[in-house]
């Protein structure tokens, strides 16, 4: 009969494996929700890369949750370029959340002219950011804006209605916002980590 050996000498003989707690990644584009961040394989958006929100419909407080991102860029004294929204930008309320406004561009297109709009301002290199809204993106298209982001080294946000959800994308991070019965985002696809199994809570208002 073997003999019982007390855990605690079998730690010190290091005959069993002591796990420790991974940190969590401390990432160079942090989302501005520390909750976000702390299940993101980054700790913030994928650098230089594609990030698709997609949403029950338009306006419902999508851009709150890129906010934090375009204060922390623009206050930095970097460009961010905002692709055929929806509705007309609140300026009151983005300087109000500390976006500095002289920073950023609005681009007017029409729907089918949205997505090389885009990809133009992410290859110029000019750009820490841009934001778009698009009812046609197919896999190649959203490649190319992967590709272009790359290449330019910003940080690319496509709104989607959330019907595309079941279509692959090559997109490296995929979020859904809910609205009802509050706000909370899903993690549907982060590359290089285990999509969490819980949404992430989000407290603001709709403006």
């Amino acid at each position: 009969m073997s003999a019982v050996m007390p855990l605690a000498s079998l730690l010190d003989a290091r005959q069993v494996w002591r796990g420790r707690a991974m940190p969590v990644p401390t990432g160079d584009q942090p989302t501005g929700w520390p909750t976000l961040d702390a299940v993101l394989p980054t700790g913030g958006w994928p650098a230089a890369s594609l990030s698709e929100i997609l949403l029950p419909a338009d306006g419902v407080g999508e851009l709150r949750v890129v906010l934090p991102t375009l204060a922390r860029l623009t206050q930095a004294g970097q460009s961010v370029v905002v692709v055929a929204p929806p509705y007309a930008p609140y300026v009151t309320g983005w300087r109000q959340h500390g976006v500095d406004m002289r920073r950023v561009e609005l681009v007017a297109a029409k729907d089918t002219d949205v997505l090389w709009a885009t990809e133009q301002c992410l290859r110029s290199g000019s750009c820490a950011a841009v934001l778009a809204w698009s009812t046609q993106a197919d896999a190649g298209a959203l490649r190319r804006l992967q590709v272009a982001a790359d290449t330019g080294k910003a940080l690319a946000f496509l709104f989607r209605d959330r019907k595309h959800l079941p279509n692959a994308s090559p997109a490296p991070l995929r979020l859904e916002l809910e609205a009802q019965p509050h706000h909370q985002l899903w993690v549907r696809k982060c590359r290089g980590g285990a999509v969490p199994v819980r949404p992430i809570p989000l407290t603001f208002a709709l403006h």
